[in-house]
């Protein structure tokens, strides 16, 4: 008995070749935007950094000033028209800054930097005291992620004392 030569040619459909490419391109796509999204929450984290950063980096500045300095508004003033530090999100970011009497206050004194450098004196407190003030230090920017509005803050208390 004689077996007939089968002639096996196999190939590929348009079709076939088609859903391949459709399949390998959606794979591409996701893999580039996830890329995408790992950057941006890498943009956020920085911009989360940079903002404790600054809140800090002001904080200190309170912390080493006289105090009679501090409870005077314009002298304040005058301090915040410089960023807190030099990277560009302190450019970018709107500070806000709230001195009241401790624990008792008798209205807030409120300046607000915004992200062009200049400074408005928004209330001023009937009284600061003369032995503790509280000072509300705060950062708001708008997000790389989402673009929402974040805000890092922070808050000390400093006293009437003599430095060592």
């Amino acid at each position: 008995m004689k077996l007939s030569p089968k002639c096996h040619s196999s190939g590929t459909t348009l079709v076939e070749v088609l859903v391949a490419t459709l399949l390998l391109a959606s794979f591409f796509a996701s893999l580039f935007e996830a890329n995408a999204l790992c950057l941006r929450f890498v943009a956020a984290s920085k911009q989360s950094v940079g903002a404790i950063e600054i809140v800090q980096a002001r904080a200190e500045v309170f912390r080493n000033l006289r105090f009679t300095d501090l409870t005077t508004t314009s002298y304040v003033q005058n301090l915040l028209t410089t960023a807190a530090n030099t990277s560009d999100f302190a450019k970018s970011a709107t500070e806000v800054v709230k001195i009241s009497a401790y624990p008792t206050a008798n209205g807030v004194t409120q300046m607000t930097r915004a992200t062009n450098g200049t400074v408005s004196l928004d209330s001023t407190a009937t009284s600061l005291g003369s032995t503790l003030v509280k000072v509300d230090i705060s950062q708001s920017w708008i997000a790389v992620l989402g673009g929402r509005q974040r805000t890092e803050q922070t808050s000390l208390i400093i006293s009437n004392g003599t430095k060592k």
